[in-house]
């Protein structure tokens, strides 16, 4: 038996048809430039989230990118950034000329809040959570240090869509930025994303930052972007957030398996923070025999992935920050041992199965 990471077009054959009409309507429509299936789009995912505004953007970095610029930060300023994320979370700063300023995570992957506090310098301006991997970070004390010292909070929410902490969706405690690359759990058949809010006025900047800085045609206000939703990718992605909620749910279960399945001293298993919501966009083990670990999948035909080998503070990229390996200790066990394992809409029983008993032999 051979496992993938991810199977996309399984979860494509199940809502086929509703696919295929919906591309065929916009095909047909004559127009595919921020039509009526954005605006759609936009205020279904807004409602679905509890928010009042949603503007659809060409990516999760876009959204990201554009959210920092849109409130003003930029050359001089501080934003509070999670060491252990995807390198995107960072490049939104550091595009807008602003500096990130690395917090440790906690047992639970997302952004220590006890950590935050002894960071925060007069530069500060916003603290940017990342709900990683699919669970809704423990946002109490996060809004608590926000309220306190007037800061912003932006949130990475690319992985983590339909995710909730107390019963409040991911996205909506702040300035939501999600992605919709193709294997998201609302993914899209290309690139997508959107930056959710309850301000109307950032909601309207954004609109017209995604769109060369106008909002009347040949009227340019600010230094604008290209960075708009497309028309296709937002007809299929209503299709798919109706069905969202029940794809969510498979997750859960395969993740439950997997947590009740796998019994094996030499795996650490994902835990889950109280009050928080796991969506499983990735089933993250850890292991301190990774690479062992890894290749002995590899030779049962199970494909696995690191997610993320290098934290961004040690990306060449960022060597003119100044960070060498051992200022971040927590995250860089975890990306020394981090794993992710295939988790995917349509993996059947026996592929479950096939994984966890593979795994309990190692």
């Amino acid at each position: 038996m051979k496992i993938d990471l991810a199977v996309l077009d399984r979860q494509f054959e199940i809502h086929q048809a509703e696919y295929e009409q919906a591309a065929l309507k916009v095909l047909r429509s004559g127009w595919y430039v921020l039509g009526h299936e954005v605006k759609n789009f936009e205020k279904e995912f807004a409602e679905y989230l509890g928010a009042k505004f949603c503007v659809g953007v060409n990516s999760g970095l876009d959204a990201l990118t554009l959210a920092v610029r849109a409130l003003g930060i930029g050359e001089g300023d501080e934003v509070i950034v999670q060491a252990n994320t995807y390198i995107a979370t960072v490049l939104a700063v550091t595009e807008n000329k602003a500096t990130p300023i690395f917090v440790e995570p906690n047992e639970f992957y997302n952004l220590d809040a006890e950590k935050i506090e002894d960071k925060i310098t007069e530069k500060t301006k916003a603290i940017m959570v990342v709900h990683l991997y699919g669970q809704a970070t423990n946002m109490k004390k996060i809004c608590q240090l926000a309220e306190k010292y007037n800061l912003k909070i932006i949130e990475d929410c690319a992985q983590s869509h339909g995710a909730k902490f107390q019963n409040k969706m991911s996205g909506t405690f702040g300035i939501g930025c999600f992605s919709f690359y193709p294997t998201k759990n609302l993914g899209a058949f290309g690139d997508g994303g959107a930056v959710v809010t309850d301000d109307e006025n950032f909601a309207e900047k954004i609109k017209m930052l995604r769109n060369y800085g106008s909002k009347i045609k040949y009227h340019n206000e600010f230094e604008g972007v290209n960075s708009r939703l497309d028309e296709m990718q937002a007809a299929l992605l209503r299709v798919k957030l109706s069905h969202l909620d029940e794809l969510n749910d498979e997750r859960k279960k395969i993740a439950e398996r997997y947590l009740t399945g796998i019994k094996n001293s030499c795996i650490i298993l994902p835990k889950i923070s109280e009050g928080s919501e796991h969506v499983w966009h990735q089933f993250v083990i850890r292991s301190e025999n990774r690479e062992n670990f890894q290749k002995y999948l590899e030779e049962n035909n199970i494909k696995t992935v690191i997610h993320y080998p290098i934290p961004p503070h040690l990306a060449k990229c960022y060597e003119y920050l100044g960070y060498k390996r051992g200022d971040f200790p927590i995250t860089e066990k975890f990306s020394d041992e981090v794993l992710s394992l295939p988790m995917f809409n349509g993996m059947t029983n026996d592929e479950i199965d096939y994984v966890i008993e593979v795994i309990n032999k190692f």
